[in-house]
C-alpha cells in the first residue's frame, strides 16, 4: 500500500511539472536552495522546519550505509531506499514548485507596491 501511494506522489509530482504554466523541473532544482534558505530563515510560511527536517532525514536515510532493510537483501532492500527517493523527490519538486510559485507572487507584489517592502 505504502509503494502505491509513493508512486502515486511521484506521478502527481510529474504531472505538476508537465502542466502548462507551472514550473519546469529545472526552476523547481534551482529553488531548493533557496526553498531550504527560506524555510531555515522563517521567510517562506508554506514548509515547516519539521518537515524540512524530514526531508533532511530522508536524504540521510539514502546516502547512509546503514539501512532498516539492509541492501543485501537486494529486491526489498532496494526497493526501501527507492520508495524513500521517491517520497523525497515527490515532497521536494511539489513543495519547491509551490516555492517558486510564491516567489512570483511576492516579487510581483513587490513591483506593484515598492513603499511596503
Amino acid at each position: 500500500m505504502a509503494k502505491a501511494a509513493r508512486a502515486a506522489q511521484a506521478w502527481r509530482a510529474y504531472k505538476q511539472v508537465s502542466q502548462p504554466g507551472s514550473p519546469g523541473l529545472g526552476a523547481r532544482l534551482r529553488a531548493i536552495p533557496k526553498l531550504i534558505g527560506a524555510t531555515t530563515r522563517g521567510q517562506y510560511p508554506g514548509m515547516s522546519k519539521g518537515k524540512l527536517a524530514m526531508l533532511g532525514l530522508g536524504v540521510v536515510y539514502i546516502l547512509s550505509p546503514v539501512d532498516v532493510i539492509p541492501d543485501f537483501l537486494v529486491l526489498v532492500g532496494v526497493a526501501d531506499d527507492f520508495g524513500v527517493f521517491l517520497w523525497l523527490m515527490g515532497s521536494l519538486l511539489g513543495e519547491s514548485g509551490r516555492y517558486v510559485d510564491w516567489e512570483r507572487r511576492n516579487i510581483q507584489a513587490a513591483a506593484f507596491h515598492p513603499d511596503q517592502l
